[in-house]
C-alpha cells in the first residue's frame, strides 16, 4: 500500500526541543501580540481611536469562543489609560423651570466634593439662619423698625382722631386695623341703638356728614397703608440682609467650584436668591395637620423643599486614572440609558432631580462602551434609544414611551448630556449583515468593522506569539507554570482546534478551559508544573464527561444492532462516515450506504430525500452522481436505469455532501456487480468530473471508524479513504498514529473516484480510449456494459419481457 499516509503525516507534532522556553515563566510579555494575531481588528480599532465624531463606532465581528469582549478590553484598556479622565456630571435644581433639571460638570473628582460641601453649607444655614434671627442685634433692629412704624401710625391716627372730633365724630380703630366713625351728641358717643332712635332727618344728616368725613380721611388711610407696606418691606429687607450674610458666608466655602464652572456659579446665585425668597422654610414651623395626598400617579411632591438645594452626583469619575471602559453585559433600557426613579409619599408617586440615575452610556462618556449584540437585541427599546443617542450626540434620561405617548404620569425632563464616546458592538458576522441590510442607521453610525480571524499560520514566529498569549492566560488565571512539553502540547491543541496542520486556532477561550482543567489535575497530584500528561489527561477527562451518547452508539455497533461490517466485501455497499453533534461534543460514526440498480426509467432515487430526511446539500450531492454518470458513460448511449441509494439504519435527517463519494462508490459497485471491501470506510464529496473534494470533520470521522474497528479487533487491513486535500486537516490522536505506524490501520488520500474505486474493489477503474470505450477487465468497462444492457432492455418494458440487467 504505497499510497497510504505515513505516521508523520497524520498530525503536526510540535517538538518541545524547538521551543526556547523551559516553562511558561520564561515567556516574556508582548504588548504587540494582539496586533500580530488580529491585524484587521487591530487596524479598525486603531483607526477608531484616531477619528472623532459620532459616526465611526466599531462593530467587532467574530465567532463565539474567540474571546471577542476580552480582545476589545485588552486593546482599549491601554488606550484608555493614556486618555483624559472625563468630568464628573451632576444634576441640580432648575429654579426657573423645576421640571427641567440642569446638568453641570466639574473636573473629575470634584463632583463628590461639591455635593458634600453643598450639603454641609445647607445644613449649617438651616441651623444658623433661625439662630441669627434670635440674636439681640437682629431683634433690636427689628424692634426699632416696629417702633418707628408704630410712631408714624400713631401720628396718622392722632391726626385722623383730631379731624373727626372737629367734625363731631369719634374715631374707633379695632384690633384688625378697621376704622369706624361714631357721631357725638352733647359730647357723648351715640351707640348704634341710640342712633336708630334718632330723628330720621338727623340720622340722614349725620350719615351724610360721616361719609363725607371718611372720604376726606382717605388720604390719611392711604398714607397709613403705605407706612405699613414700607414697614413690611423694611422688615423683609432686614430678614434678607441678615440671612444673606449667613448664606454668603457658607457659600464662600464653594468659591473654588464657582470659579472653575460658570454653570455652578449661576446655580449658586439662583440658589441664594431662592433661599432668600423662602426664608420661612428655615424657621421653625408650627405643627399642623398633614395635607391630603395628591391622587396616585400625579407626581405629588413632598412638603420638604430643601431637596432643591441638593446636588445629584450623576456620574462620578473620581476613581478613574484615564478614560472609562465600560462593559454593559445587561443592556436593558434603564441599565443603558439611565432612569428617573419615583418614590411614594402617602400613596402618591413623586420624582425630582435627585432621583435621576445614570446608565452605562453616561458612565462610559468620554471613553468606551462595549456591548454584545445578542444582549442588546433582546431589548429593542434599548437599541433604538442607543442609536438615537449616538445620532444626536446627546444622552437623554427619560421615561420610555411604552404603549404610546397618550398615557403619561407627571415626570421631569433632565437636560441631556453631550456625548463623546466610542461604542464597540460585539457580535457574529451574521448579525452584522442583518443590521447592515435592515437598519440604515447602523451603517451610518458603525462605519468601522473590526474582523477577528479564527486562525493564523503556524510559523515559527507565530508559535512564539501564540505562546505569549498562552502565558498571558496563565498569569491572569493564576495557573501553575506549564513546562516545555505542555507548551508544545498547547501548540498542537491549537492546530487541532483549527483542524489544520498549518494553522493555529485563535479561539483562546477553548484553550484556556483545557489549561485550567489541566492545572487542576496538576495541583491534585501536587505537581509544581503542568506537563503534557496533564493536558492529555484533561482532554480525555473532558471527553469522558460528555461522550455518553457516543459510548451508547458504540455499544450498538458492538452488539451489531447497527450493522456496519468492517470485514468482508459486498456488492453495492460501502461504508460512509458522518459526524454527530451533541451540545459542543462532536464524534464520528460509520454508516453503511446501500445501492440497488435495475431496468427502468426512474433514474437514481435518493431514499433520504423521498422520505424527507435529506437536506438540500445532500440532494445536490445526489444530483452530481447522475451528472458524473452522464459525463462518463452516456456519451454514446442514453443513460436509462432505475437505482436507489440510502443510508441503512438511518432515521435522522441527513445533510451535507461528504458522503457523496461513498454513495458513488456503492452505485458503481452495484452497476459493475463487483464487491467493495468493507474493511474500508470513505469520506469526501465528489464533483461532476469525479474529483474527490475536501470535507469537514475528518478527525472525528476517522476516530469513529477506528474505534469501531478497534473494539472488534484490528485486522491490519482496515482503513479510511479521505480527500487528498484534507491531509493538512489531520490532527489525529496518538493511538491512531501508533496503529498506522504498526501497519494495523491505514489512511488513503485519494484525489479521484477512480483512484478510490481501485482501492475499494481491487480492480483498476480504467480510462476511456480514443473511441470512448474502457479497457477490458476494468471496473468501468463492467459499468459501461451494464448500463448498455439496461438501456437496451428499457424500451421493451411497457409491452415485452424486461429481461435481466
Amino acid at each position: 500500500m504505497t499510497n497510504t499516509l505515513r505516521p508523520q503525516d497524520l498530525r503536526a507534532a510540535c517538538d518541545p526541543a524547538s521551543l526556547p522556553y523551559a516553562d511558561s515563566r520564561d515567556i516574556p510579555d508582548d504588548p504587540g501580540a494582539l496586533a500580530r494575531t488580529q491585524p484587521r481588528a487591530h487596524a479598525a480599532l486603531s483607526l477608531a481611536l484616531s477619528i472623532g465624531g459620532r459616526e465611526h463606532h466599531v462593530y467587532l465581528a467574530g465567532e463565539p469562543s474567540m474571546g471577542r469582549t476580552h480582545f476589545a478590553r485588552r486593546f482599549l484598556d491601554p488606550a484608555a489609560a493614556k486618555g483624559q479622565v472625563p468630568p464628573d456630571w451632576l444634576y441640580v435644581h432648575n429654579f426657573d423651570d423645576p421640571d427641567r433639571p440642569r446638568a453641570v460638570s466639574l473636573p473629575a473628582g470634584q463632583g463628590k466634593g461639591f455635593k458634600a460641601a453643598l450639603a454641609k453649607a445647607v445644613t449649617d444655614m438651616r441651623e444658623e439662619i433661625p439662630a441669627r434671627f434670635e440674636r439681640e442685634a437682629y431683634q433690636t433692629e427689628k424692634q426699632s423698625l416696629l417702633r418707628g412704624y408704630n410712631a408714624d401710625r400713631e401720628t396718622v391716627l392722632d391726626e385722623m382722631e383730631e379731624k373727626a372730633r372737629g367734625e363731631g365724630y369719634s374715631l374707633f380703630v379695632d384690633d384688625q386695623g378697621g376704622f369706624t366713625l361714631y357721631p357725638l351728641l352733647e359730647g357723648k358717643v351715640v351707640s348704634d341703638e341710640e342712633f336708630e332712635r334718632l330723628d330720621p332727618e338727623l340720622k340722614k344728616s349725620l350719615k351724610a356728614k360721616g361719609d363725607r368725613l371718611l372720604e376726606e380721611m382717605g388720604t390719611a388711610l392711604r398714607r397709613l397703608s403705605k407706612e405699613e407696606r414700607g414697614y413690611r418691606d423694611r422688615e423683609k429687607d432686614l430678614e434678607r440682609a441678615t440671612a444673606g450674610e449667613v448664606v454668603d458666608a457658607h457659600l464662600a466655602a464653594l468659591a473654588d467650584f464657582r470659579a472653575g464652572s460658570p454653570a455652578i456659579d449661576r446655580y449658586l446665585s439662583a440658589m441664594r436668591a431662592d433661599i432668600l425668597d423662602n426664608l420661612d422654610a428655615f424657621l421653625p414651623q408650627p405643627a399642623q395637620a398633614a395635607p391630603p395626598p395628591a391622587p396616585h400617579g400625579e407626581g405629588a411632591y413632598p412638603e420638604d423643599t430643601f431637596y432643591r438645594y441638593e446636588a445629584n452626583l450623576f456620574v462620578d469619575n473620581g476613581q478613574l486614572t484615564g478614560a472609562p471602559v465600560v462593559i454593559e453585559d445587561h443592556p436593558t433600557y434603564f441599565n443603558l440609558m439611565g432612569c428617573i426613579e419615583r418614590e411614594s409619599e402617602m400613596g402618591a408617586l413623586y420624582t425630582d432631580f435627585t432621583l435621576i440615575k445614570a446608565g452605562s452610556l453616561h458612565r462610559a462618556n468620554g471613553g468606551f462602551l462595549i456591548i454584545r449584540v445578542d444582549d442588546i437585541s433582546a431589548n429593542l427599546g434599548a437599541w433604538e434609544s442607543l442609536l438615537r443617542a449616538l445620532r444626536s450626540g446627546f444622552g437623554r434620561v427619560e421615561d420610555p414611551a411604552e404603549g404610546g405617548e397618550h398615557v403619561r404620569t407627571r415626570t421631569i425632563e433632565p437636560e441631556p448630556l453631550p456625548l463623546d464616546l466610542k461604542v464597540v458592538l460585539v457580535g457574529p458576522d451574521e448579525a452584522y449583515e442583518l443590521l447592515l441590510y435592515n437598519d440604515e442607521r447602523f451603517g451610518k453610525l458603525f462605519k468601522l468593522k473590526a474582523h477577528l480571524q479564527e486562525t493564523m499560520p503556524r510559523t515559527a514566529e507565530n508559535v512564539l506569539v501564540y505562546l505569549t498569549l498562552v502565558a498571558t492566560v496563565i498569569r491572569e488565571a493564576a495557573l501553575p507554570p506549564f513546562d516545555r512539553a505542555a507548551l508544545a502540547g498547547l501548540v498542537e491543541y491549537a492546530s487541532l482546534l483549527a483542524e489544520d496542520q498549518a494553522r493555529l486556532s485563535l479561539k483562546l477561550p477553548l484553550a484556556r478551559e483545557l489549561m485550567i482543567e489541566a492545572a487542576a489535575l496538576a495541583r491534585g497530584e501536587g505537581a509544581e508544573t503542568v506537563g503534557a500528561a496533564h493536558l492529555e489527561q484533561a482532554r480525555r477527562a473532558r471527553d469522558f464527561r460528555v461522550n455518553l451518547y457516543e459510548e451508547e452508539y458504540l455499544e450498538e455497533y458492538d452488539r451489531e444492532m447497527i450493522k456496519v461490517p468492517t470485514t468482508g466485501q459486498a456488492v453495492g455497499r460501502a461504508n460512509g462516515l458522518s459526524v454527530r453533534m451533541f451540545g459542543d461534543y462532536a464524534f464520528g460514526l460509520p454508516h453503511q450506504i446501500a445501492c440497488t440498480v435495475g431496468v427502468g426509467h426512474g433514474g437514481i432515487l435518493d431514499l433520504e430525500r423521498e422520505a424527507e430526511l435529506g437536506g438540500p446539500i445532500h440532494t445536490k450531492g445526489m444530483m452530481i452522481l447522475k451528472s458524473y454518470l452522464l459525463g462518463r458513460f452516456a456519451q454514446d448511449k442514453a443513460l436509462v436505469m432505475t437505482g436507489s441509494l440510502c443510508f441503512e439504519q438511518s432515521y435522522a435527517e441527513v445533510e451535507g455532501d461528504s458522503a457523496s463519494g461513498a454513495e458513488l462508490a456503492a452505485l458503481l459497485s452495484a452497476l459493475a456487480e463487483r464487491p467493495i471491501r468493507l474493511c474500508y470506510a470513505m469520506t469526501g464529496a465528489v464533483s461532476q468530473s469525479g474529483a474527490i473534494l475536501a470535507v469537514g470533520g475528518l478527525n472525528e470521522k476517522i476516530r469513529g471508524f477506528f474505534t469501531v474497528c478497534r473494539r472488534r479487533g484490528l485486522t491490519g487491513e482496515q482503513g479510511v479513504l479521505l480527500p487528498a486535500d484534507n491531509v493538512v486537516n489531520l490532527m489525529l490522536d496518538d493511538d491512531i498514529v501508533a496503529a498506522v505506524a504498526e501497519g494495523r490501520f491505514h489512511i488513503f488520500p485519494v484525489t479521484t473516484i477512480e483512484e478510490a474505486m481501485e482501492i475499494l474493489t481491487g480492480i483498476p477503474a480504467g480510462a476511456p480510449g480514443p473511441d470512448g470505450s474502457f479497457p477490458a477487465g476494468t471496473l468501468y468497462s463492467l459499468v459501461d456494459e451494464r448500463l448498455a444492457r439496461l438501456a437496451r432492455f428499457a424500451p421493451g418494458l411497457p409491452g415485452g419481457q424486461p429481461g435481466r440487467g
